[in-house]
């Protein structure tokens, strides 16, 4: 893990919005963008710099991309920090 790209991808609050919608299962590019009011490109952009982070997953099913939360990564970020804390 590139606890860097991940901190960067967190940094962002529409990166952090997409990843709450994540949260409730896996769903198609397009519906994401629907759900969350932007431009198929836009969310182009952000699904890149969340997958580099590896904090996603992507699978295609025919003319779909669908994508899904790498909680593994996540586990990983959080630990990070608990032992920088010291904990």
């Amino acid at each position: 893990m590139a606890i860097n790209e991940v901190l960067a991808a967190l940094a962002d609050e529409t990166r952090r919005k997409i990843l709450f919608k994540l949260k409730e299962g896996k769903i198609n590019s397009g519906d994401l963008a629907c759900a969350l009011g932007m431009t198929p490109q836009a969310l182009s952009y952000h699904l890149s710099k969340l997958k580099k982070a590896d904090l996603i997953y992507e699978t295609r099913y025919k003319n779909f991309i669908y994508y899904e939360l790498n909680l593994s990564i996540l586990d990983e970020a959080v630990m990070w920090i608990s032992n920088l804390r010291g904990g």
